[in-house]
């Protein structure tokens, strides 16, 4: 679920950066692909991945 957040966000920053789109400081393309950053590395160290299969036995 993350990694889909990061890639939409990734996707947002693009179209700021290609767009020249004028924002405010807090929402320029550097800093949503930096909260795309810190996202990805919170699914890479799997956070939000969704159920663990260690409390199932059988």
């Amino acid at each position: 679920m993350l990694a889909i957040i990061s890639a939409v966000l990734f996707f947002i920053a693009f179209l700021i950066n290609a767009a020249d789109i004028s924002t405010n400081d807090t929402f320029s393309s550097t800093n949503v692909m930096l909260i795309g950053l810190a996202l990805l590395a919170l699914h890479v160290a799997g956070i939000g991945a969704g159920w663990s299969t260690r409390g199932r036995r059988r």
